[in-house]
């Protein structure tokens, strides 16, 4: 079975992009609607993961150099 790459900030950010321009372009169906929003929802949770993990590991690594 093939492994599944593994998601970047960049990438989701680019396809949150897409979604908000599709939705702000009247270009998004009515039937696609539930679809964008749930996966805006599951693409906004793992941005933010993404910004508090590499908030704490800049922190340490300041608090190291401060050491």
């Amino acid at each position: 079975m093939a492994e599944k790459k593994k998601q970047t900030y960049a990438e989701a950010i680019a396809e949150l992009e897409a979604i908000v321009s599709k939705l702000q372009n009247n270009e998004c169906e009515i039937d696609k609607l539930k679809s964008y929003t749930t996966r805006s929802l599951t693409l906004l949770r793992f941005c933010k993961e993404k910004l508090f993990e590499t908030d704490k590991e800049v922190k340490k690594i300041l608090e190291e150099l401060g050491d």
